[in-house]
Parts: structure tokens; C-alpha cells; sequence
């Protein structure tokens, strides 16, 4: 692999910069790829966005770029790419730094920017010793998401559809579900969360058998057949079910047939129990009906001392003397059968009369 030295002027960078959502964001004459299929999208915020013009403006040396030579003579930027977007973007006139677009410069401001000479590092090789460079060089940049390092393993083009779908701001995905879903999709959260729940959580497995596949179409439609089964059993929305996994849920229960109505009245009744810590769990819970999911309030250190002095530290069940350590507070009546969390329906268990009694 050889890479080398180069000074290129913002006039060069910027010149016949184009930012396409089908087609991606060209620059340098159209010469250099701002966004191979394997980047990240813009994700700079208007301070870090400004910083790098302010940079420009007083004279500053700005970061090392890093691009990298294609077999057909053109350039991908492999580190540098936020930067890149914020020059083209300033130059291009689509925001303002300190209240002034760059057209409302004066000529000898306009020439000191254009005229500043970029550092940039060009390097050639095969695939495979570039993308480790990729990984390499950008361990000291902003931390990659471990979707973005998956999406530079297996870039192809089943990887820059799935990125229409779930990668962008106003993407489909986002449009149908962001309600669902946590994370950011520019940071490639929800294409993440899709994969996930189509391969049963072997993504790496998922997309390097559907690297070269001509579109992610099965992937889009897995998605929505998740989401619009989550929407038409589940017909009253509650925050809580943002983040559910719900693609589990779907791979599980999606050929039982079930009541929204009769689902509704058990995620309500459950969403006021105040023994209930867990409410984004109750969404698990109706389906199998497994008490960890709901994080049942337990007795407080203070309930367990006074019910251990009153029983004289000898456990309920087998009789026998305990150190409080050596004891676990236990409901009276169990919680699904209606008992509270309240010292009246607490009784102090040696540990294996209280796991005894919690596999019956």
C-alpha cells in the first residue's frame, strides 16, 4: 500500500460539489466520493460545523483528511469526511458562520478561504488494506458505532439500499418507526435494530450472506410487518413502548391470534401496579406472562429487618435459626395472586425454602 502527501485548496475540494440523497455527495470536480457506502452520514452539529470554518478563517491548520485511490483513477475519503461537508456546505452558501454567508464575504475573504490548502493523505491499495486503514485511522476520530464498522465490512450494495430505508433523518424507516425504536438512525441505530430483528441477532451472519444482494427489499418488509403487527395489537400508544424489542416478540407470537381490546385492559391494569418498576416490560409480560420481566417492586432493608425481628431470624417455613444475610423476604401471597409489597404480606425464607418455594 502507498500513501502520500497532498496540498489541496478549498477552490479544488469544493469545486462541483454536489450533495444527492440517491446518489450520494460528490466533490473535487466530482472526482472524490464524500460518502462511500460505508460512512457514516452527517452527523456534526452546528458548533463542531462552525468550528471547522473558524479554522478556515483565521488560518489554522485543520486536521489531516485521508483519501483513498479507486481502481478507475478517482478518490473516497476514508477519514475526513464531516469536514469535507461542512467546508462544501459553507462555500455552497447553505449556512451562515457568525451571521454571514460566505457570498456576503468580501472578495479578499472569499480568496483567504479558497486559497487554504487542505493536508490530505492519499493512499492506494487493495479493498481489504484500505478498509483496515479505514478502521485503523478513525480510532482517533469520533468513535464509530458498531453498525458503522459493519456496514464498512460488508459495503456493497445491499448495504447502500438498506441505508435508503433506515439511514437518514426523514428515512421510511423513521417516518413509520421512531416511536418504536430508540437510537438515531444517522447513526445507523434503527439499520441496527432492522437487522437484528430479521437474523435473530446474528447480524454479522445476516449481512454477509446479503452483502451483494441487489436491494434490501426482505429487510424493509420484515420491518414493517413487525411494526404494523405491534400497531394493530397494541392500539393505544404509551412512551414505554419505545425501545421494546419487539422484533423478538414478532418472531415469537406473530401466528397467535389475540384481542387488542383484552391486551389493552391487562397493559393498563399492569401500568398502574405501583409493585410493577418495569413498566416497558409489561409489553413482554402479556404475552408469556413471566414475572421477571416486570422488575416486581421488592421489600426495602428496612421491611426486612423488622419482619426478621419479629420471626426471631427463624425461617417460616423449615423453622430453622438464620443470620438475616442467610434470608430472603418473600410475598405471603405471591404478587400474581394479588399480594402487595407491604410489610403485612412479607415473611422472612431461609434461601432454599424461598427457592423451593418459587419453582413450585
Amino acid at each position: 500500500m502507498q500513501i502520500e502527501l497532498h496540498k489541496i485548496s478549498v477552490r479544488e475540494l469544493t469545486a462541483g460539489y454536489v450533495d444527492n440523497n440517491e446518489n450520494g455527495v460528490r466533490a473535487y470536480g466530482g472526482r472524490l466520493d464524500v460518502r462511500p457506502p460505508y460512512q457514516r452520514e452527517f452527523v456534526y452539529k452546528e458548533k463542531q460545523r462552525d468550528a471547522v470554518i473558524d479554522t478556515l478563517r483565521q488560518g489554522f491548520p485543520l486536521n489531516v483528511m485521508y483519501w483513498a485511490v479507486r481502481e478507475d483513477g478517482t478518490f473516497e475519503i476514508i477519514d475526513g469526511q464531516q469536514r469535507t461537508i461542512s467546508i462544501c456546505q459553507y462555500v455552497n452558501g447553505d449556512f451562515a458562520f457568525n451571521f454571514r454567508y460566505f457570498h456576503n464575504l468580501q472578495p479578499d475573504e472569499q480568496e483567504q478561504i479558497l486559497n487554504y490548502e487542505l493536508q490530505v493523505y492519499i493512499c492506494s491499495g487493495t479493498d481489504s488494506e484500505r478498509l483496515k486503514w479505514f478502521k485503523t485511522i478513525n480510532i482517533a476520530g469520533e468513535e464509530l458505532t458498531e453498525q458503522e464498522l459493519r456496514n464498512a465490512v460488508y459495503a456493497g450494495s445491499w448495504v447502500s439500499d438498506a441505508k435508503r430505508y433506515f439511514s437518514k433523518s426523514g428515512a421510511p424507516a423513521a417516518n413509520i418507526g421512531r416511536d418504536y425504536l430508540t437510537g438515531s438512525a444517522i447513526r445507523q441505530e434503527y439499520l441496527e435494530t432492522a437487522i437484528k430483528w430479521i437474523s435473530n441477532g446474528n447480524i454479522e451472519v445476516y449481512m454477509g450472506n446479503h452483502q451483494h444482494d441487489a436491494t434490501a427489499v426482505a429487510l424493509w418488509n420484515h420491518f414493517t410487518n413487525v411494526i404494523n403487527w405491534v400497531k394493530g395489537n397494541f392500539t393505544k400508544y404509551r412512551k414505554e413502548m419505545k425501545g421494546v424489542d419487539w422484533g423478538t416478540l414478532y418472531s415469537k407470537y406473530k401466528d397467535t391470534v389475540y384481542d387488542p381490546n383484552a391486551l389493552e385492559l391487562e397493559v393498563s391494569k399492569l401500568m398502574q401496579d405501583s409493585d410493577v418498576q418495569s413498566k416497558k416490560g409489561i409489553y413482554s409480560y402479556v404475552f408469556d406472562h413471566d414475572e421477571h420481566h416486570l422488575g416486581i417492586r421488592t421489600f426495602d432493608d428496612n421491611t426486612k429487618r423488622e419482619i426478621f425481628e419479629k420471626q426471631n431470624g427463624v425461617c417460616k417455613i423449615c423453622g430453622k435459626h438464620f443470620e438475616i444475610e442467610q434470608m430472603e423476604a418473600d410475598h405471603i401471597t405471591p404478587w400474581r395472586e394479588g399480594g402487595r409489597t407491604v410489610a403485612e404480606n412479607c415473611q422472612m425464607l431461609c434461601k432454599e425454602c424461598n427457592r423451593r418455594k418459587g419453582a413450585k
